[in-house]
């Protein structure tokens, strides 16, 4: 089939690099617009643009995929189909029907559980013990449509939703690739998603990432988890910011205040609402990331420190 491909993020280039290996005939990227990175902001192409252009494949980076544009430069590429990973934007019914087999999405969760746009991060949060990724076909209602197929994977006990999320990216590619090859031998016939078991993944917010050290230890160290790499989890310690990296649940030891600090020479101890957590990396505002032990001796903390 004629493919166009549609994605943004650097979670998307594995598919990117799967389609482009394929029988497929990748004719086409679609893409966010240049947005500004780095320290000086700098108006910088999108990781799939970047490895569209390494591949000589023609990039579209419409504002908006309605543009009327966009659309017709789509027509002109007459695409059979068009894979999508994590491209960042609605798709209108008018370009949804510009290619004949649709645009087929890869979700990064068991459909209908997790849907949105932070499918990874939620399941992680909630203490599931499995996700995956499935393929599906877009319509208007948010992550919907009738799916394809299914990939299963475990959630390991220490996972961060970077990591969960290059495993989903690496074996979602395999997923994507084969799910466009049912579909153009006909092999593969899109089945509606079961009423039941839907639950909503929306974008985590800096404000969601903050620590709240009253809650259980297994909950601090999922929403920690959930929110590395980002947003990063975060808590204050006299009113300045302090982001947190993974950290380690430490059974038995709960005496200490939720919250409150304890240093000793190779390790930082924080109090929960049960067990004490043992904190991996941190990084105080303006300061370089580092671990703890060697944090709590640059700032040289007070025996009364507590994290808020």
């Amino acid at each position: 089939m004629r493919v166009v491909f549609a994605g943004t993020p650097e979670v998307a280039v594995p598919a990117l690099d799967a389609i482009a290996k394929s029988g497929h005939e990748l004719v086409g990227v679609v893409t966010r617009p240049d947005a500004p990175a780095g320290r000086g902001r700098k108006l910088t192409p999108s990781p799939v643009a970047q490895r569209a252009e390494e591949l000589g494949v023609p990039v579209l980076k419409p504002t908006h995929p309605r543009e009327p544009e966009f659309q017709e430069a789509l027509r002109a590429l007459e695409p059979d189909c068009c894979p999508v990973v994590a491209y960042g934007a609605l798709i209108p019914r008018s370009a949804l029907d510009i290619p004949q087999h649709g645009w087929v999405n890869l979700h990064f969760s068991v459909l209908p559980a997790w849907r949105g746009a932070a499918p990874v991060q939620h399941s992680i949060w909630a203490g599931d013990e499995f996700t995956g990724a499935t393929t599906f076909r877009i319509v208007e209602a948010l992550d919907a449509g009738p799916t394809f197929g299914v990939m299963t994977e475990r959630i390991r006990p220490t996972d961060t939703a970077g990591d969960l999320l290059a495993r989903l990216a690496e074996g979602g590619s395999s997923l994507l690739v084969a799910t466009l090859d049912g579909i153009e031998d006909g092999s593969l016939e899109a089945r509606e998603q079961p009423e039941d078991g839907v639950s909503l993944a929306p974008k985590i917010s800096v404000d969601d990432a903050r620590v709240d050290w009253t809650e259980p230890a297994v909950a601090v160290d999922r929403r920690i988890r959930a929110c590395t790499p980002g947003p990063g989890a975060w808590t204050t310690l006299d009113d300045d910011r302090v982001k947190l990296g993974p950290v380690t649940v430490e059974a038995g030891v709960d005496d200490l205040a939720p919250g409150a600090i304890r240093v000793a020479k190779n390790h930082v101890l924080v109090g929960t609402a049960t067990d004490a957590v043992r904190l991996g990396d941190v990084k105080a505002f303006g300061k370089k990331q580092m671990g703890a032990a060697d944090w709590a001796r640059g700032v040289r903390l007070p025996e009364s420190a507590t994290f808020r």
